[in-house]
């Protein structure tokens, strides 16, 4: 046998389930043109063929969950797969139907307009995978689009899948990248001056890639029946523990399946209100059934604390996704997610109890966290709102990168409390600052003055500050995909050397581990990548 020959057995002993096409309708029309689709939840659809495909890198922890050695991942075989060149026994490949509201208006029909599901991969325990190639060209939900991807936005999709997981945060994962050999235009700014970019396809990978706006697009339409079929199937499938759904518990069980969306999403966002990270597009069709993470365009990390920050240039007036209002606007789209199930469930009541659970799950995961990155025991809100919250304001007066600040903040030690300079209390603070120059005796009085509010609070828990020092640690990440470490790795890429990438990867992987030899990637955003396009603000051109 040879190395193909063997490299392709072993492929096929992958066992592909594809449980959303067998029960749930599909699109009769298999022509691949732009269209409105009705009646049907997907078309069947193949990914364009691409001319010469080069796997970048590959996540191998995604890998061995689905049961692919470094060597299938490395295979010729395997990367015509990962191009959309080749389909497996088993694939049946498909582009979904949704809707949903963008910057809070109802969109209509938008769907998998770069993105192409595979199929869903059983591995050896019989755990469901969902892979699904974006970028792998155009599907009847493009609209007047081409359905690909350029290496820039998929690079940085790509890593920040994986940051993110490993941040402990909820997120679809990420399998490979690749790049196609292909050009592919696009106007990156806006502004009239298109320019061709690499090509390249991400391999993403989830329990399911089901957004709100599945069930947004029926509902707005009235197709109740369907809208029914998916939400049943949804329940059976990622939500079994719920019980079956019968005529005599289907209301009871829709309304306990919308709470129990309600709360993972409301713990998913205290995760990215923790690490800094805002989404910048968070649209009904961009959010999770599942509470992940989904959909990475133009996001971005706090790099100072400004909680009016959005990295979306498209949203650079309204700021309707800055950093601050994400929890708001995640309670926002699940009303919206709300107001489509009520046909089904007929009574108001319940689902405004599931939008209190999204409310109560959400602050209290909120001061909980908070209290986490602090070191404290637990939150004590006699004492802790008021710390919180001069603590919020003290970080904005002056530009603090909150990454650094929060980590930090663990070398303060609690003996330093009764110490009168302020110099020698915020030293350790000093490498989280932009600009020194600004730290005014006035701003050093009232951060002197909180850090003393501070450690005394933490000298109220007797906590050891060796053991806060590794708590806070634990929660309080050194390392993020910073904006402009992404544009450092694709200005690389773009020349051709995926190095970069490989070493952001492997970076990511411990983003709470010291690192020393990785010390350069934890500094604060140096001044030339203040204003770069790609470090500041992105478009959603990719």
């Amino acid at each position: 046998m040879t190395d193909v020959q063997t490299q392709t057995a072993l492929l096929d002993t992958l066992t592909f389930n594809n449980r959303f096409l067998r029960e749930l309708p599909a699109d009769p029309d298999t022509a691949n043109h732009p269209r409105q689709v009705t009646g049907a939840c997907y078309t069947r659809v193949e990914p364009a063929k691409v001319s010469n495909p080069e796997l970048v890198a590959f996540a191998w922890e995604v890998a061995e969950q689905l049961d692919l050695t470094p060597e299938i991942m490395e295979s010729e075989a395997f990367l015509q797969v990962l191009a959309g060149n080749r389909l497996l026994d088993g694939m049946d490949p498909y582009a979904m139907c949704y809707g949903g509201h963008q910057f809070g208006n109802w969109a209509g029909q938008l769907g998998d307009g770069r993105a192409i599901i595979l199929g869903e991969v059983m591995n050896r325990r019989g755990e469901p995978s969902t892979l699904q190639l974006k970028g792998a060209g155009p599907t009847p939900y493009s609209r007047m689009a081409d359905g690909l991807a350029v290496l820039r936005s998929s690079i940085r999709e790509f890593l920040c899948s994986e940051a993110m997981h490993h941040l402990g945060v909820p997120t679809t994962r990420a399998l490979s990248l690749v790049v196609t050999g292909e050009q592919v235009v696009r106007d990156i700014l806006y502004d009239g001056n298109p320019r061709p970019e690499p090509g390249a396809i991400v391999c993403r990978v989830a329990p399911s890639f089901i957004r709100f706006g599945n069930f947004e697009i029926f509902a707005a339409r009235g197709e109740i029946d369907l809208l029914r079929q998916v939400v049943d199937y949804t329940i059976r499938n990622d939500f079994p523990h719920l019980g079956d759904v019968t005529p005599d518990t289907a209301k009871a069980i829709y309304t306990a399946w919308y709470d129990e969306v309600c709360r993972r999403t409301a713990e998913m966002i205290v995760h990215w209100m923790r690490v800094g990270f805002v989404h910048g597009v968070m649209n009904t069709d961009n959010m999770s059934i599942l509470g992940l993470t989904i959909d990475y365009g133009p996001y971005g990390w706090l790099e100072d604390y400004d909680p009016n920050w959005t990295p979306n240039t498209t949203d650079a007036g309204q700021r309707r996704y800055r950093y601050g209002q994400q929890p708001q606007i995640a309670m926002w789209n699940l009303a919206q997610l709300g107001n489509a199930l009520y046909p089904l469930v007929e009574d108001v009541d319940p689902l405004q109890d599931a939008l209190n659970t999204y409310s109560k799950t959400f602050n209290e995961g909120w001061k909980s966290m908070m209290a986490q990155k602090l070191g404290l025991n637990a939150f004590e809100p006699e004492t802790d709102d008021d710390l919180i919250k001069e603590l919020q304001t003290v970080l904005q007066l002056v530009e603090t990168d909150m990454t650094l600040f929060y980590r930090n903040l663990a070398r303060v030690e609690t003996g330093m409390a009764g110490h009168g300079d302020d110099e020698a209390l915020m030293a350790p603070l000093l490498d989280a600052y932009y600009s020194p120059e600004e730290l005014t005796g006035e701003y050093r009085a009232r951060i002197g003055t909180w850090l003393r509010r501070y450690l005394a609070r933490v000298g109220r828990d007797g906590t050891p500050d060796a053991l806060r020092r590794e708590r806070m640690n634990a929660v309080n990440p050194k390392y993020v995909l910073r904006n402009y470490l992404a544009q450092l790795a694709i200005d690389q890429a773009e020349q051709g050397d995926y190095s970069m990438v490989r070493d952001l990867l492997e970076l990511l992987r411990h983003p709470y581990d010291e690192q020393p030899e990785q010390e350069e990637y934890a500094k604060k955003r140096p001044d030339w990548a203040r204003h770069r396009a790609g470090c500041s603000m992105l478009s959603c051109s990719s």
